[in-house]
């Protein structure tokens, strides 16, 4: 009995001890502790820029729906997909994906038709047969020949379109960039030349200021650094800077998680750094000249880290990074003021072209100027011609009005003859258009009859 009531006792002991173990919270440190795999939704990612960036996403989307394309997809390197490699998996596509992806391609061919109609309804070629086939041959990321279905050769076009697109956008933002800085400064240097000395003075003085006010911010930290990634760790994430752990602020910034950092999530990164040098409220600084700065950081980053040249960082290429000597750079980051955007002789370049695109607009103003001129003048020359119609077209209604009006009076045709005649020598009034024909002439003529006989 004793030993029945003991084993009573100590079941509910053990009891008690296990409802404070679920009820009392542990205090887990969430910087060392490994975060669970979620799976996530994919975010819809940024536009890249391409004019057929949609295209483009959906036929990832639905290719990445396919396990086996998935698969070799991740486990293929960037050198492969470029060559084509990839594009030869399509075969093994299921028969729902490869539906949907011909379906895709119409959509897409059909857009392409309805942008060159529109195009050629905007020029004014509106009478003029389209020949579609010729004109989607510009279109390189899809097999004009084959509308219908999406093929190997469709995938294959694609994939090296895409990269070769992306690789060069970055150039021609720069490119955009440099236009737009210079076209700034040829526009400062016109203002100043309509401006009297002291007036000219002042606004040396003011630009000068400026210059001044926006060079003056806190240390930039190198994109991609230690510094520059406890600074994101400790601010904008709110944890400690001493449990910094680069494996841990991967998978934070790691937004859609799918492994990798892309453009977008690194740009993002930066932020922090721009707020030192930019500010929207500030007269001194350019959000134009901010953007162009994330884009420097990115393509630094990217030319440190992104070891496959996929335009992607995965966890094992930022770890590598993160063990380099350049990881543990204390020096501060160039801004775009400490670099040039251009050269003296690109601005004169610049400027020289500037130059003659305005002369040939004015010799196109002054064409069209003629053009109108002559115009004008054929228009009068018009008017002209209708009002001596007109003339001669009521001379002819007068001629047969009196013609039967005399005959109806009884008198002989020849007595029209005097009043036709005052009618050839233009002593009859003009016709102003405020009276009709048959207001008109009989109070002119009918007093000038010859009388009965």
């Amino acid at each position: 009995m004793c030993r029945s009531k003991a084993l009573v006792h100590c079941g509910l002991v053990l009891l008690s001890l296990w409802l404070c173990i679920q009820s009392v919270p542990i205090a887990v440190d969430k910087t060392k502790a490994e975060l669970p795999e979620e799976k996530l939704e994919p975010p819809q990612s940024a536009d890249t820029g391409l004019h057929y960036d949609r295209y483009l996403k959906e036929v990832i989307d639905f290719l990445e729906k396919d396990s086996h394309f998935r698969e070799k997809l991740h486990n293929t390197n960037m050198e492969d997909i470029k060559a084509g490699k990839l594009a030869k998996e399509l075969d093994f596509v299921s028969h729902h994906v490869r539906t949907k992806l011909d379906e895709l391609k119409r959509q897409e061919v059909s857009r392409l038709r309805m942008l060159i109609k529109a195009k050629q309804d905007i020029q004014g070629g509106n009478d003029k047969t389209v020949d579609h086939q010729a004109l989607l041959k510009q279109f390189e990321y899809l097999n004009h020949m084959n509308p219908h279905t999406f093929e190997v050769e469709d995938l294959d076009r694609l994939i090296k379109s895409a990269t070769n697109d992306l690789e060069n956008y970055d150039k021609e933002r720069h490119e955009e960039f440099k236009r737009y800085e210079m076209m700034k400064e040829h526009e400062r240097k016109e203002r100043l030349k309509n401006m009297d000395e002291e007036h000219r003075k002042k606004e040396e003085e003011h630009y000068n200021e400026m210059k001044r006010k926006h060079a003056d911010h806190p240390k930039v930290n190198h994109p991609g650094s230690r510094d520059q990634l406890k600074e994101v760790w400790e601010e904008a994430d709110g944890l400690d800077p001493n449990d910094f752990d680069p494996k841990t602020f991967f998978k934070l910034h790691d937004n859609n998680g799918d492994g990798y950092l892309d453009e977008n999530e690194l740009e993002a990164l930066f932020t922090k750094e721009l707020e030192k040098v930019y500010d929207p409220t500030r007269e001194e600084d350019d959000m134009v000249e901010m953007e162009e700065e994330r884009l420097r950081m990115r393509e630094h980053v990217m030319n440190e880290v992104d070891t496959n040249k996929d335009r992607l960082v995965s966890l094992d290429e930022f770890l590598a990074a993160s063990n380099k000597r350049e990881f543990m750079e204390t020096d501060e980051w160039e801004t775009l003021e400490q670099n040039p955007f251009y050269t003296e002789e690109e601005l004169k370049e610049f400027e020289k072209h500037l130059a003659n695109e305005e002369n040939d607009l004015n010799k196109k103003t002054a064409e069209l100027q003629k053009q109108r001129e002559e115009l004008d003048r054929q228009q009068e020359q018009l008017n002209s011609h209708k009002l001596e119609l007109q003339q001669v077209y009521y001379q002819i209604l007068f001629f047969f009005f009196f013609f039967f009006f005399f005959k109806g009076a009884g008198r002989k045709v020849q007595d029209i003859g005097p009043v036709f005649q005052s009618l050839q020598s233009n002593q009859a009034p003009r016709h102003n258009g405020s009276l009709s024909g048959a207001q008109w002439i009989p109070a002119w003529y009918c007093d000038r009859m010859p009388p009965v006989q």
